[in-house]
């Protein structure tokens, strides 16, 4: 979340940048709250001093003095539990529309209403041209045996899947790829829990109850699915302080994903574009302020290496302000080409979320000279399994419906397998 001084001293910046990322806040009622906020503290605080001094003078008094103090005592108590629900009632409000307020955007990132208006900034490869009518990868995946949509509906529901045969091996492979990669790039290599409480989520950015959700919840417990990784590893050094000599950290997180994908349906959304359930290594880093724009650079650049390394056609593009979300002061997505779509589709996404994670999670940097403050957050895609998938099945077809295997994950796959191949009944 931003700074409350902030936004005071910045009020009809905040403002605009909220309308500018679809953000819907009011701003205007939260500065009332927050006066309102700050008038009943100081008048509580005046109110325990009084009944403080007045404690101590009835220990001191006679008894024809206590009295009266006692009477004093009462009447003060009195104001105090009469405040006590007003300041409730407050604090609730205030903490509900201050964490609605979208961290600010970087200068760079262009303006725009939504993702029709990200702006392209790097393109490798470009979509392939078959001489044959290519497939997408659901019909593909399916003809060669390596997924089953059918029984993942009939056990678990529609956008659930089964991963079968050389299926469940490019799933290994891919993640062996990411992590050799991320380990020799100095990151840390984790598996988290699939499980994170409330607190945490709100700390990331995340509504974990409601009506908006696209949260799965757990019944009578403060406990939810993640959606990813970055919800886990930003928990991680919640209401911690890092010394500034031990950043930046570098963590490579697999975990799988949850997510409802209300509404998320149609021709673009059809197979693993959008499913339920996935796997995905997640990069996330801690870092000062003044290096937090670099780390941003160097995590958008190891997905590029990473897709590139896959000899899949891609392109990086710009976030625009309407596509943002709340958290990220900036991001960047690497899109795939994918024959399904006709298009380019998202496979990884990077962003610089400053101060705004730190400062709902309480996570600090403590300076050499012994200052403390908010550190920067960020987090990354390195594989989401799922959507690697697409682009890898899509691009590498073949025209008798078979699938070469990149070149960087022959290895990783049983006895250097290089052709995924249609099974004889």
């Amino acid at each position: 979340m931003l700074d409350i001084k902030y936004i005071r001293d910045n009020a009809e910046a905040v403002k605009k940048n909220c309308e500018l990322r679809n953000i819907k806040c009011d701003i205007g009622r939260l500065l009332i709250l927050d006066e309102k906020r700050r008038s009943l503290l100081t008048y509580t605080e005046e109110l325990n001093a009084e009944k403080n001094k007045l404690n101590e003078l009835i220990q001191m008094s006679k008894d024809a003095e206590r009295k009266t103090l006692i009477e004093q005592g009462k009447a003060v108590k009195e104001k105090l539990e009469i405040t006590k629900p007003e300041m409730e009632e407050v604090e609730k409000e205030y903490k509900i529309l201050l964490l609605q307020v979208s961290n600010m955007t970087h200068p760079d990132s262009p303006i725009g209403k939504d993702d029709n208006e990200n702006k392209e900034i790097e393109r490798y490869g470009e979509p392939p041209k078959f001489d044959f009518e290519p497939k997408g990868h659901e019909e593909l995946m399916t003809a060669l045996d390596i997924i089953d949509f059918e029984r993942g509906a009939k056990v678990a529901g529609s956008k659930f899947y089964f991963l079968k045969n050389e299926g469940v091996m490019l799933e290994l492979a891919l993640t062996q790829f990411a992590f050799n990669k991320l380990i020799q790039k100095g990151f840390t290599p984790f598996a988290t829990p699939d499980l994170a409480k409330d607190k945490v989520l709100l700390g990331i950015g995340y509504n974990p109850r409601g009506a908006e959700t696209q949260i799965y919840s757990v019944e009578n417990t403060d406990l939810n699915l993640v959606g990813t990784a970055e919800i886990t590893m930003g928990g991680y050094h919640m209401d911690e302080t890092i010394p500034e000599d031990k950043l930046p950290l570098k963590y490579a997180a697999l975990s799988h994903c949850y997510r409802t994908e209300a509404g998320s349906y149609g021709r673009h959304s059809a197979g693993l574009y959008r499913v339920h359930q996935f796997t995905k290594i997640e990069m996330f880093a801690y870092t000062t302020p003044e290096t937090s724009e670099a780390m941003h650079t160097e995590l958008k650049n190891i997905e590029v290496e990473i897709f590139k390394d896959l000899g899949v056609p891609f392109r990086v593009v710009d976030i625009c302000t309407g596509d943002l979300g709340g958290p990220a002061q900036r991001k960047y997505d690497l899109e795939a080409w994918m024959t399904s779509r006709d298009g380019w589709g998202e496979v990884t996404s990077t962003s610089d979320t400053t101060t705004y994670q730190a400062r709902r999670l309480n996570v600090k940097v403590e300076r050499r000279d012994g200052k403390k403050e908010f550190l920067h957050m960020l987090n990354g895609t390195a594989i989401a399994v799922s959507r690697a998938l697409i682009a890898i099945i899509e691009n590498y077809q073949q025209e008798d419906g078979s699938v070469k295997i990149p070149e960087v994950l022959k290895k990783y796959m049983p006895e250097g397998m290089e052709v995924i191949k249609k099974k004889c009944k």
